[in-house]
């Protein structure tokens, strides 16, 4: 079944999806935790979650910083998450000697748990409606730039106030793009120990062909422990494990962080995506793929510094080429258009909305502003054109001693006091850092760089060449990668301690660059922050009110990588007249091996081979169902109405990549693997009991 085939199949079925606008349909919904869809559930499924049963979900979900969800599945601290969300912390513990990703870890013991060199783990312990504290700063008559000073402002002294007061991590988030303002409070975890992790064979079984397919076979599983002073620490919270797992047409729910979705962006700004955003990542991504393509497959030792991040561009690429094919395709963006227009019209008939009615044309003009500065915003505040690690913590060394000298109200968001510690963390990552790939990534940035600025004006164009001091792409980056000795994290401490003063002093050539590009680098970021985003959020915020005044405010925000609660079934569905089941089995790995010659990706660790005789063949392995899901509820506990683990959410299927913009449940699926087949494999390939027992409380 080909990709073009299933999207010219699905076509009308996102128009009709999206004709039911401008209501939540179906099993659509990523719901906060402080206004969960209780009506909706009972009148659908009749069920209504009691704040018990919702405070043990959210207690038992946790955040990876590093991008994914997981969940508390011991009272020890055992978090379970995807193999690939795992997959950063896999590559930094491993070694020319002892690769991780690719032959699995097993911890039989405590002792054996290996301390994860950056990774942060959150838990949401509590939830503060400020909307009201965060627009008061505002005041009438302010211009663009002044309203975003002061919202800045009050926003890092509310965080620096809660985390004065409750010693946890205390984020403002913006939701309705505007419409509100939550402050959310984290438990925080950076004694995270690797406990289990299976073989890359088996977590990514088809590998790219098969990522966002379906049917699938992946055991895309991992497990870790926190601790606290040195011993395993007890969690908020943990969520139990189901006897039976998922069942057919069962009720469940997931609990995750999805990233960031656009289904409240107007037509206009959806066009922006489409023309101008989208496919300049997409080449961005394509061109970061071929090149790490490339070092791969000069040796083995290079195809290992370079398989995570390969599978991350890999995986980025076949997301947003989905998103885009979205965007392009008429019947859905027709579909936006009535919606945007019934909305606009019911705005104008009522005159209490007056001040809503031109918030589409101030979308407009931001948008028109973002265009004319969107090549230096990609290229120096983004830094596209500088891929590079050792790059990244110059600038962020850089930043870090001026943004630190000025008060924590007049900072950069990243910079606030509430936030340092976690900065730090990533700042002075202990993470290997390999000269050769990091040369070879950086040259190609810096050759994009100067294809980028060869359609500018003429001063841009001799500012990029002045970063390449007369000098190739090439010669450039190992000038610069070869002459830094910011791989020393104590040379990165050293330069963070001695503040503005020893910044300034630094010959390091790194950081020597960094000085260079941060004035133009904060002059565009300011542009875009008074001229792009603070409009928008102005002018989605009306837009928001107006839409809780014509349809209600039963509604959901878009995602914002923080927690959220979906629902749906365990649920097949039919696609250009093939029917696919509910869940894939176990047993079905092994011709699906041998129908691709048994050959990379679709090679089996020699394990599975091994122990094939032991397992139960007609154990479900993979299932879908109609939860509501993106990029970022990877790791996401699937739990049932008691609140019991029956999967673990790893994908979606292709038609689920427009989830961006749009729900359906008609053939879009959450893909997850089944928690039977996840102690199924424990416990006959892996001879991991005691691990088992853990899950299961010694059941």
């Amino acid at each position: 079944m080909s990709f073009a085939r299933n999207w010219l199949g699905i076509l009308m079925m996102f128009a009709t999806a999206l004709g039911r606008l401008p209501h939540a349909s179906a099993d659509e919904g990523m719901w906060l935790f402080n206004d969960p869809p209780r009506e909706l559930l009972k009148e659908r499924y009749g069920f209504e979650p009691s704040d018990k049963w919702l405070e043990h979900l959210q207690k038992s979900a946790v955040r990876f910083n590093s991008g994914g969800s997981g969940s508390f599945v011991s009272k020890d601290g055992l978090v379970m998450t995807n193999h690939h969300v795992a997959a950063d912390a896999l590559h930094k513990l491993s070694t020319v000697d002892r690769d991780l990703l690719e032959e699995g870890f097993h911890a039989k013991t405590r002792e054996e748990e290996l301390k994860c060199v950056d990774l942060e783990l959150n838990v949401l312990m509590s939830i503060e409606d400020v909307t009201e504290r965060v627009n008061a700063a505002v005041k009438p008559g302010m211009s663009a730039a002044e309203a975003q000073q002061s919202r800045r402002a009050v926003t890092n002294t509310i965080e620096k106030e809660s985390l004065d007061k409750t010693g946890l991590r205390s984020d403002v988030v913006t939701l309705y793009q505007g419409g509100r303002y939550n402050l959310y409070r984290y438990k925080k975890y950076t004694d995270v120990r690797l406990v289990f992790a299976p073989e890359k064979d088996i977590a990514f079984f088809g590998g790219d062909p098969d990522n966002f397919e379906y049917p699938r076979y992946d055991l895309d599983m991992a497990f870790f422990r926190i601790y606290e002073d040195g011993k395993p620490a007890t969690p908020p919270d943990h969520l139990g494990w189901s006897k039976s797992g998922a069942q057919d047409e069962e009720l469940i729910f997931v609990a995750g962080h999805p990233g960031r979705t656009n289904r409240l962006n107007t037509v206009a700004h959806l066009e922006f995506l489409r023309d101008v955003s989208f496919p300049d990542l997409l080449n961005i991504i394509r061109r970061r793929e071929v090149n790490l393509r490339v070092y791969a497959d000069r040796g083995l030792e290079n195809a290992r510094q370079a398989q995570d991040e390969l599978f991350g561009y890999q995986n980025s690429r076949k997301a947003r080429l989905g998103g885009l094919l979205g965007l392009q395709t008429p019947a859905i963006m027709d579909a936006k258009r009535q919606a945007e227009k019934a909305l606009q019209e019911a705005v104008a008939k009522d005159p209490k909305l007056k001040d809503a009615a031109g918030a589409w044309k101030e979308v407009d003009a931001a948008l028109a502003a973002w265009r004319e500065m969107y090549v230096n915003y990609t290229l120096y505040e983004r830094a596209m054109a500088f891929n590079s690690e050792l790059y990244t913590v110059a600038r962020g060394l850089v930043r870090l001693a001026d943004e630190t000298a000025k008060p924590n109200e007049e900072r950069l968001r990243e910079y606030a006091e509430a936030g340092l510690d976690s900065l730090k963390q990533q700042l002075f990552s202990e993470a290997p850092i390999y000269p050769a790939l990091e040369t070879s990534k950086f040259a190609d940035s810096l050759s994009y760089l100067l294809e980028q600025s060869a359609g500018q004006n003429e001063a841009d164009r001799d500012f990029a060449l002045q970063l390449l001091a007369n000098m190739s792409p090439a010669d450039r980056a190992a000038q610069l990668v070869n002459g830094s000795k910011l791989a020393d994290v104590e040379v990165r401490k050293k330069l963070a301690e001695g503040g503005t003063g020893a910044i300034a002093a630094s010959d390091d050539p790194m950081i020597v660059l960094a000085r260079m590009i941060d004035p133009k680098a904060r002059a565009v970021r300011k542009q875009y922050e008074e001229q792009v985003e603070e409009p928008l959020r102005q002018a989605y915020a009306k837009i928001a009110q107006a839409k809780f005044a014509v349809e209600g405010t039963s509604t959901y925000p878009d995602a914002t990588f923080t927690l959220r609660l979906a629902f749906g079934q365990v649920k097949g569905y039919e696609d250009q007249g093939q029917t696919y089941k509910p869940w894939t089995t176990i047993g079905g790995t092994y011709p699906h091996a041998e129908e691709h010659g048994s050959l990379p990706p679709f090679k089996l660790p020699k394990s599975w081979l091994e122990k094939k005789s032991k397992l139960d063949l007609e154990t479900p392995f993979n299932f879908v169902s109609t939860a509501d899901i993106i990029g970022g509820n990877s790791g996401s506990p699937v739990v049932n109405q008691k609140g019991e683990v029956v999967g673990l959410i790893f994908d979606g299927n292709m038609q689920s990549l427009v989830l961006d913009f749009v729900y359906t449940d008609k053939v879009a699926r959450a893909i997850s693997v089944h928690s039977s087949a996840i102690l199924e494999a424990l416990r006959k390939v892996y001879g991991a009991d005691a691990l088992v027992a853990e899950l299961t409380g010694g059941k």
